[in-house]
């Protein structure tokens, strides 16, 4: 009995409702895990490349895939020949095949378009330093990349003076070869770029002695650009065509800044937000009063409420980093006040301390001395021992 053959949706992995695009990106992925190429022996890779390649060959038919919606694997029982007793035939399998040989191989199927057309420059990265009050407000540095310029001596020809570049041969000046094999499906056709000429269709002969070739020279440039306001470590501005030249009449490429935002002494910084922390002396805390806080904008003035307690988050608003996508936002800033305690007093601050102490009754947890009595609050035991709280 015939092994009964398995939904073609579910062998692609997709939804009966799937475009072309997922179907053929589903399939590509399936082709490239299962190939022979890639599984040489394997004999249940080459079962399920098959299996799938048929699933696609209907499936990316409208007619045929119509016909299977309708009658499904009976649409097509007695189908002619073909691989695995499936007729294949009017499937195109080209493309897909040569970008996959591509990724196997190195040398990725190309179309005109992509070769001769034109194309955009590479972009270049250089990094830039700024300080963290650049970072909130914004500055103009100036950066120097090194980029490709035509080169003088052959006016970018690439070939030495007095010669020019001659048509390739191996492609006969079209930029592509095309290349006939044997596959699963019979004949395959697959377009790669020209190795001679790298797709240009011109060989050069004779070469620029000052280019070597390229065409290019490289250069360094110099440049100011405007980092916006708000931007944070890590982040990159795009300064366009500052970058590499373009291929074939290509705009050139650009330039990323990849920023990064020095340390602050006082200041951190979380998104929009900025955090530190102010000290305040334990009379500002207990009686209240106003203090100075340093900010990005300057020194603010804040008045402390009486009875402040260490470690008190205060919020100053609008005081923090301004938004580069919109200069109307601006963040936070938030203020940790911690409570000093002087290490250093003299005699008659000490004193003073003790009368305000006995005053409040403020010494929380504290062991109190006997009078000479023996009297006071915290008294030994009558055997004169004294107890242990601890083991």
């Amino acid at each position: 009995m015939a092994e009964q053959k398995r939904d073609y949706y579910e062998v692609l992995g997709v939804d009966k409702n799937a475009d072309d695009a997922a179907i053929k990106k589903a399939y590509r992925v399936l082709a490239k895990k299962y190939h022979p190429d890639m599984n040489p022996g394997d004999k249940e890779a080459e079962q399920k490349f098959k299996e799938a390649s048929e699933a696609y060959a209907v499936l990316s038919d409208p007619e045929k895939r119509r016909q299977y919606d309708q009658y499904g694997h009976a649409a097509f029982d007695g189908g002619a020949g073909g691989a695995g007793g499936f007729d294949f035939s009017g499937t195109d399998f080209s493309d897909i095949f040569g970008d996959i040989f591509g990724d196997f191989f190195g040398g990725g199927r190309s179309r005109n378009s992509q070769n001769n057309g034109p194309r955009k420059g590479a972009d270049v990265r250089i990094s830039v330093q700024i300080t963290f009050e650049e970072a909130v407000f914004g500055c103009k540095k100036e950066i120097e990349p090194t980029v490709k310029e035509t080169c003088k001596t052959c006016n970018g020809s690439g070939a030495k003076p007095g010669t020019s570049p001659e048509t390739c041969t191996k492609c006969g000046g079209k930029g592509q070869v095309v290349y006939n094999s044997q596959s699963l499906f019979g004949a395959m056709r697959t377009v790669h770029t020209c190795p001679e000429c790298q797709g240009t269709g011109k060989v050069i002969k004779e070469k620029c002695p000052d280019c070597r070739g390229t065409g290019y020279i490289p250069m360094k440039k110099r440049y100011e650009v405007v980092i916006p306001a708000g931007i944070d470590n890590g982040q990159a501005v795009r300064e366009p065509g500052l970058g590499e030249p373009g291929v074939n009449g290509g705009p050139r490429g650009d330039v990323l800044l990849e920023v990064r935002v020095g340390r602050h002494p006082i200041f951190q910084r979380q998104d929009f937000n900025i955090f530190s922390t102010v000290p305040i002396s334990f009379a500002v805390a207990a009686l209240g009063g106003e203090i100075l806080i340093d900010t990005v904008d300057g020194k603010v003035v804040y008045d402390v409420k009486a009875g402040t307690q260490t470690d008190t988050k205060i919020r100053l608003r609008g005081k923090g980093v301004p938004s580069w996508r919109n200069k109307d936002v601006r963040g936070d800033h938030y203020v940790t006040l911690v409570v000093q305690t002087p290490d250093k007093l003299k005699p008659e601050a000490k004193e003073l301390l003790k009368q305000f102490d006995a005053l409040t009754g403020d010494s929380l947890n504290a062991v109190k001395k006997t009078t000479e009595s023996g009297e006071g609050d915290n008294k030994e035991p009558k055997d004169g021992k004294k107890k242990k709280f601890w083991k």
